[in-house]
């Protein structure tokens, strides 16, 4: 089977969807094919979850001035309370603030080497995120790398980790900066969602994708479920040209298999014609892979605390002070 690894140019002009599906209100399960866009509510599977170059729309989830970003997964809102105090961290914790069972996601940190992606990356995010709900100053410049890197970053929220917001870029952004970028635009921009505030922060969680190990594929076939993300280019009935995506994960999770991924791809990015053998064939598929970090606001408040006690600080700081 034919491939060859994306590089350069190739890989900026990515910047279609990321991420998942968009669960029903009530029973949060997805519901049959349908084209890309917001879906009110319908949960159909393809509804807004991630999708294509083409701007916002019924098959497209861009964010509008911008042909880099791209939407992600779907949930309803949270409470009604609001509250202006951080809440504490429950028990449960090691010394860092992260829980024992926190690990990287699919393909995260494969053939042994060191991953890049970080739980202070989640750290970042949230405080990003904190400051521009609470009007502090912006959280000051983090100590991780600021090597360049495709990204996208989820919120999911409640028990049962709905989504709540999913932009990522396909070109590659210096971290510091495409963080805090997509940090508010996944959180406040997801043409699916109303922007967070600031009465649903206790119960988000926040995830980091860095994309990694793109690849032209000569068979539409030639990626293995839970370990590649793809994304597909393809002409819709009317000719134009389409892309979606979804990350390494998402596949695995709604326990598809090749075709039923690809067919929901199709779907999300607006192809509403039968889908044959035949019209698969002609799709052009890049694989690639993804470092994840996922956590919690509990855990990310505990792992702050930590970092100003282990300073000789009795009480918690506002998150801008964070990495002073």
């Amino acid at each position: 089977m034919g491939r060859k690894r994306c590089v350069g140019a190739d890989c900026s002009k990515m910047a279609a969807g990321c991420c998942g599906v968009k669960k029903q209100k009530l029973s949060g399960s997805p519901g049959s094919g349908g084209p890309g866009g917001v879906g009110a509510g319908n949960g159909v599977v393809g509804t807004g979850h991630c999708g294509s170059d083409l701007g916002i729309g019924s098959s497209s989830t861009v964010v509008a001035g911008n042909m880099n970003r791209v939407n992600g997964l779907g949930g309803p809102g949270g409470s009604s309370s609001s509250t202006n105090a951080l809440s504490p961290a429950p028990g449960g914790y090691n010394s860092t603030g992260i829980s024992p069972n926190l690990s990287p996601g699919c393909g995260s940190g494969s053939g042994g080497r060191k991953m890049v992606v970080s739980a202070e990356m989640c750290c970042f995010c949230f405080d990003v995120l904190y400051c521009h709900l609470y009007g502090y100053q912006p959280p000051r410049t983090p100590r991780f790398t600021n090597d360049p890197y495709p990204l996208f970053v989820t919120w999911k929220i409640g028990r049962d980790k709905r989504l709540r917001g999913c932009i990522g870029t396909f070109s590659a952004m210096n971290l510091h900066s495409g963080l805090r970028e997509y940090t508010l635009t996944s959180a406040l921009k997801d043409s699916r969602f109303p922007p967070m505030t600031r009465d649903e922060l206790p119960r988000l969680f926040c995830s980091v994708s860095l994309l990694t190990n793109f690849e032209d594929v000569g068979d539409y076939l030639d990626w293995e479920v839970g370990v590649h993300g793809i994304r597909i280019e393809f002409f819709n009935e009317k000719g134009s040209k389409r892309t979606a995506t979804y990350l390494p994960e998402v596949a695995k999770e709604q326990g598809w298999d090749h075709i039923q991924t690809i067919d929901s791809l199709l779907r999300k990015g607006g192809y509403k014609a039968p889908i044959t053998n035949d019209f698969r064939k002609t799709i052009k598929l890049t694989r690639y892979r993804s470092e994840k970090m996922t956590k919690s606001y509990a855990e990310y408040i505990a792992h702050r605390q930590h970092h100003h006690y282990q300073n000789g600080i009795g009480h918690p700081l506002p998150p801008y002070n964070h990495y002073s």
